[in-house]
């Protein structure tokens, strides 16, 4: 499972490897750029599968947030750590699908911060799932037009990171999106 010693990828803005660190120091202070990934992954119904974080995360303890977010380790594919992190955290296979990648950088009070170079993929998955309960505390299935409303009701309930790619997808890739769901 996860590890706070596992090496991660560290990038330039260019996304190009520029070593590696554990991933405790990659989220320590104001965090150093690193290559991660989010995976928004949406039943038939064309609803989106949310994660809440365990309560053992050092950054965003239970919070809720995309399907899958992570990071690829040292010497792995984008396509073998997605695949990885499917079977990880819930027990399943599935195809993804690139849509953009983006930095952000975002501070978790004084314990840490995440500094990222993340990468979004779209995929499609069963309503049966077994999620890990080392890594997620729940899931859920929401529509796009409730998840809207509970962002304006709540929005100190959900990741930065979640809230940021969300709000990109709509405003930049709403034809991609609409092949998945119906936001």
């Amino acid at each position: 499972m996860s590890s706070e010693a596992e090496d991660l990828i560290l990038v330039d803005a260019d996304d190009k490897e520029m070593g590696f660190l554990s991933k405790a120091e990659c989220h320590n202070e104001g965090g150093v750029l690193h290559r991660a990934f989010s995976l928004f992954l949406f039943n038939q119904q064309g609803e989106l599968l949310l994660q809440q974080r365990s309560a053992a995360k050092r950054l965003w303890p239970g919070f809720w947030s995309n399907s899958i977010c992570s990071h690829p380790r040292r010497g792995e594919s984008m396509l073998m750590a997605t695949q990885r992190r499917l079977r990880d955290e819930l027990n399943i296979e599935a195809s993804l699908e690139f849509v953009y990648k983006f930095s952000y950088q975002e501070a978790f009070g004084d314990l840490g911060s995440e500094n990222e170079l993340c990468h979004v993929y779209f995929g499609r998955v069963a309503d049966r799932l077994r999620p890990n309960e080392n890594e997620i505390d729940g899931i859920r299935f929401v529509a796009p037009q409730d998840l809207a409303r509970e962002f304006a009701a709540a929005p100190a309930k959900f990741t930065p990171w979640f809230k940021l790619e969300w709000q990109t997808l709509l405003e930049e890739h709403r034809d991609k999106l609409a092949d998945y769901c119906s936001a």
